[in-house]
């Protein structure tokens, strides 16, 4: 991908991956330290949004809060499910980009209802009817996005989200988060090989695996905003339990940072028994074919999953595709009044 040549800079979706950069260099993680404050005292918190605005955002600070033994009761669910849970004990994070995401906005006048004070907004326009519904909402500095694909705000959101736990554990993340507009942009702009897009290209499904903490799963959903193509995401190890009955030599998978124990037993079934292409995307070698990303300690995901733009985007050229304007999909997947 690289905005110097004018067939990928005349698209708003290239446009704002790129923007990921500044968008990273003026994050300010003090932004949160009053949620940050209020989670602490209740113990318990709780993400909601629709599509991009949860999946990545959302499922990263989870990771990150179990994989550090934090003392906190954390989940993450859609506004639909969530609207049928006792939330009263929970401070409640609610993102919308354009602030009025119907499942969304309903969630938070019915907590509002309820009684819970601890209703705490993310978009990226202000004056919404969702900041109307919320104790505190944070504006996103991206700014509001033209191409239908959310690319910047996701990884806005996400760093909103995962700095509360942060600020919860009085920890100073700045010095990574000073390499990481440089490792963004090495992400986004890295050659990738011609093969896979070649794969990707003659697959009837594109799919992704790894870690439960958004990055896979998000790219899913991107690569039938941008590439137009079927994708599925496999949890775990769902990708040799079962689904390798249903797939077809053609595919592709990628696995997103592959877990070193389950390697042998994706290379016996996914190559020796189901015939398929995997790609690896990593900050390391592995006996696939490997996207090699740059590392940047404890914020690894965020560069995982530009280079999976990257990757998408490619493919997306090579098949012709306008990657600002999906056929069916719409900016604000239900919004309020509609």
């Amino acid at each position: 991908m690289n905005l110097s040549d004018k067939n990928y800079a005349q698209y708003a979706l290239v446009q704002e991956m790129m923007g990921t950069v500044p968008t990273v260099e003026k994050f300010n993680p003090d932004c949160t330290k009053e949620i940050a404050e209020a989670v602490k005292k209740a113990g318990h918190l709780f993400f909601t949004g629709e599509g991009s605005s949860r999946l990545f955002p959302s499922k990263n600070a989870i990771r990150k809060a179990l994989t550090l033994g934090m003392d906190l009761n954390i989940h993450t669910e859609g506004a639909r499910q969530a609207a049928q849970y006792d939330l009263s004990k929970f401070a409640v994070c609610l993102a919308s980009n354009s602030g009025r995401t119907k499942e969304t906005l309903l969630l938070a006048r019915k907590l509002k209802e309820e009684g819970n004070e601890m209703r705490f907004g993310l978009t990226a326009n202000p004056d919404t009817p969702l900041e109307e519904a919320c104790n505190a909402t944070h504006i996103l500095q991206c700014g509001w996005e033209n191409a239908v694909a959310a690319t910047k705000s996701v990884v806005e959101q996400a760093l909103w989200a995962e700095s509360i736990l942060w600020n919860m554990r009085g920890e100073d993340m700045r010095p990574f988060l000073s390499q990481l507009p440089g490792q963004l942009a090495t992400a986004l702009t890295l050659p990738v090989p011609a093969e896979v897009i070649e794969w990707a290209k003659n697959a009837n499904t594109i799919y992704f695996a790894g870690y439960n903490d958004g990055v896979a799963e998000e790219l899913t959903l991107k690569t039938n905003e941008i590439t137009r193509r079927k994708s599925d995401y496999l949890e775990g190890t769902y990708a040799v339990h079962g689904i390798e009955e249903v797939m077809e030599s053609c595919d592709v998978v990628f696995v997103v940072d592959p877990i070193e124990e389950e390697i042998q037993k994706f290379q016996d079934v996914l190559i020796g028994n189901a015939n398929l292409h995997v790609v690896a995307i990593a900050d390391r070698e592995t006996p696939f074919t490997t996207i090699k990303v740059p590392s940047v300690g404890p914020l690894q995901p965020y560069v995982y999953l530009c280079a999976g733009w990257n990757v998408l985007v490619e493919i997306g050229m090579a098949e012709g595709i306008n990657l600002d304007k999906p056929t069916r999909a719409r900016k604000v997947g239900n919004e309020i009044g509609s």
